[in-house]
């Protein structure tokens, strides 16, 4: 039966739910933006430019990452972008755990299901490879499961390295 009182309900509810919404994606914006620089993850134009009228640009090549020249509490801050998938303290999360990934053999963490595409992959998670792998998981690797985007900041790159080897 239709009644003023069930139309105030389901009014409050929706509005409830809008507010709830609104606040989570408030606070996962904040917990998941490191800097001024908002890169979203996995998102791009529409080839030949579907979305927005016009082709979009080829991308800029992507700067290779001076080894060594990192720095490691900048790293600490970009690898926020990391931690809702990796843990760097011995134990696997959705990703594995990467403390102790710089010169460790890739797809070797005990205990984790790695994609065939790393499982396949052989060597070694040297700076060349760490590079690589955090410009463009998907070109590096594919096939893997990772749905990051990558850090096309090549001083990202080298400060998060930096980072993860300092925890070695």
């Amino acid at each position: 039966m239709f009644t003023l009182t069930n139309l105030i309900k389901t009014v409050l509810g929706l509005a409830g739910a809008l507010v709830f919404f609104l606040i989570g994606s408030w606070a996962a914006q904040a917990l998941y933006t490191v800097g001024g620089d908002v890169e979203t993850a996995g998102m791009s134009d529409a080839p030949g430019g579907l979305i927005g009228g016009e082709a979009a640009a080829p991308a800029a090549p992507v700067d290779v990452i001076a080894m060594g020249e990192g720095d490691p509490a900048a790293g600490a801050k970009v690898f926020n972008k990391c931690k809702a998938c990796h843990k760097v303290n011995g134990t696997n999360g959705v990703g594995p755990h990467l403390d102790g990934v710089v010169n460790r053999p890739v797809g070797s963490v005990e205990g984790f299901n790695y994609s065939a595409a790393l499982q396949n992959h052989g060597g070694s998670w040297d700076y060349a490879a760490l590079d690589a792998w955090l410009s463009d998981p998907k070109a590096y690797a594919p096939g893997n499961k990772m749905t990051f985007a990558g850090l096309k900041k090549a001083e990202d790159r080298a400060n998060v390295v930096a980072y993860l080897e300092s925890l070695q």
